[in-house]
């Protein structure tokens, strides 16, 4: 079973806080019980100096030549004395560890080991503990002139400094466990303020992986896992934007498929077309055609006319397909020599339907680019405005010379295009849908015109409004145009 970040860091506060509060008890443990040893053994040998000294001038007052005797005979006096003066229990003993006197013979019954030290001439103490009480039972020879003479032997109740000692120790004790346990709980509350975040970044990245890219993440914290939450969110939402630019280029190549299809099918069928009425025409001229003038007039100019058509077209498919290149060397070229040009010889076509153009230009306008590229450029243009103007309306076509490039306008009267066509005019095979459009046309027009302009480092856009069309290109001129 895994554990979660939180759990790991709970363990191991309490591991870490655990031993920390073990070390320190027992360090505390140590060192109180040090310090009680060193004051017991202070005391009880300023204890010695003070009875010693007391013991040494009470039998240099009385000069008794056997000192052990004079012990016996003034012992009980001695040891009244001596508790009186050391507010401890006395008692006294001959050299052979026999009790001559004792003022409280319960705590001197037994011989311990301090007394059987002290026999040997040595100083020593035994503390004991039981029942919440200390008692040290310390003995030491008397020595007068350099003889031993006796034992002195004293019960000195030590319970208040070890009270005391342990109360302290208490204290200590349950004042470092508050501190732990408050810090132990400062531990949780950092922890839940670190791993809570990350369990809800845990969960919306589950949900991300499911596909789920609308999840939201509550995190307002102002620290590193903040901003960590902050990134995860944008990133969501970076991704939530190319998923939306993935899906509308997918419905955009739905749509150029769509309309490649409707392409293709329009285009087998308007090939189909021309070609049967060649073909019936060419077979009516030869069986009957030098026998009747006006059917071979009027079978030639049907033939003129849909071979023209086909002939059109097959350009469309060509330069769609990138087949029909030209291969056309870049040159300085005089674009306002061209729309002269194209506006003559489109004007034929414009009064087959009832218009005319108007043709404004400068005396020059030099760019830099392929001429047939840019005559077919001018051509599409016209050919366009002618087709979609209305009848007995003017063309206008206009040149104008700018800061460092040529303007080109083409603008007509007819139905106004829709915003959404607009922005997807210049896509390829796509058609505005005018009731007015030539039924050959397949949308390829204006895509062609754009990719011209764009070769050309230039700008096309297009406006329409109130029925008026309006087609605006942008040409960089050469460095000779602006030196003029």
């Amino acid at each position: 079973m895994k554990r979660s970040i939180q759990s790991k860091f709970l363990v191991g506060f309490l591991m870490i806080f655990g031993v920390f509060f073990l070390i320190l008890y027992l360090w505390m443990t140590a060192n109180v019980e040090s310090s009680n040893r060193n004051t017991v053994k202070s005391q009880l040998y300023d204890l010695k100096n003070n009875s010693n000294s007391y013991i040494q001038q009470s039998f240099l007052t009385h000069h008794f030549t056997n000192d052990a005797i004079f012990l016996t005979q003034i012992a009980e006096e001695l040891g009244t004395e001596l508790r009186h003066a050391t507010s401890s229990e006395v008692a006294l003993y001959s050299l052979s560890g026999e009790l001559i006197y004792t003022s409280k013979p319960a705590l001197f019954v037994s011989l311990s080991e301090d007394l059987e030290l002290a026999l040997t001439g040595k100083t020593a103490y035994t503390l004991t503990r039981s029942d919440g009480k200390a008692m040290a039972l310390f003995a030491y020879p008397v020595v007068v002139q350099g003889d031993k003479i006796g034992i002195v032997r004293f019960a000195k109740d030590f319970t208040p400094l070890y009270s005391q000692s342990a109360q302290m120790q208490s204290t200590i004790a349950w004042t470092a466990l508050a501190v732990f346990a408050a810090a132990f709980l400062f531990s949780i509350l950092l922890s839940r303020h670190i791993t809570i975040p990350l369990s809800k970044l845990t969960k919306a990245s589950t949900e991300v992986a499911s596909g789920n890219l609308q999840v939201r993440i509550g995190v307002k914290q102002q620290d590193e896992v903040g901003k960590l939450a902050a990134n995860f969110s944008r990133m969501i939402e970076k991704l939530r934007e190319q998923f939306a630019i993935v899906e509308q280029e997918r419905d955009r190549l739905d749509a150029l498929n769509q309309h490649r299809k409707r392409f293709f099918d329009q285009v087998t069928h308007e090939l189909k077309t021309p070609l049967t009425t060649i073909m019936g025409f060419a077979d009516m001229i030869r069986m009957k055609g030098i026998r009747d003038p006006d059917l071979l007039d009027k079978g030639i100019n049907h033939i003129l006319n849909e071979s023209k058509r086909l002939h059109e077209m097959v350009l469309e498919l060509l330069e769609k397909s990138g087949a029909a290149d030209t291969y056309d060397a870049v040159k300085i070229v005089d674009m306002a020599r061209i729309i002269q040009d194209v506006c003559e010889a489109m004007t034929m076509k414009a009064k087959r339907y009832n218009k005319t153009i108007s043709c404004r230009t400068p005396n020059e306008m030099l760019v830099y680019g392929k001429p047939d590229r840019l005559r077919q450029l001018v051509i599409n243009l016209v050919d366009n405005a002618i087709k979609y103007a209305y009848a007995h309306t003017e063309i206008d076509v206009v040149a104008e010379l700018g800061q460092g490039q040529g303007r080109l306008i083409v603008s007509n009267q007819g139905e106004t295009i829709g915003d959404d066509h607009l922005k997807q005019i210049f896509e390829p095979y796509y058609r505005a849908g005018h009731d007015l459009a030539e039924t050959a046309s397949v949308g390829l027009g204006l895509y062609i015109c754009k990719a011209i302009v764009d070769e050309h480092q230039g700008k096309i856009n297009i406006t329409s409004d109130n029925e008026q069309t309006e087609v605006d290109i942008y040409l960089p001129l050469t460095t000779g145009e602006k030196r003029g």
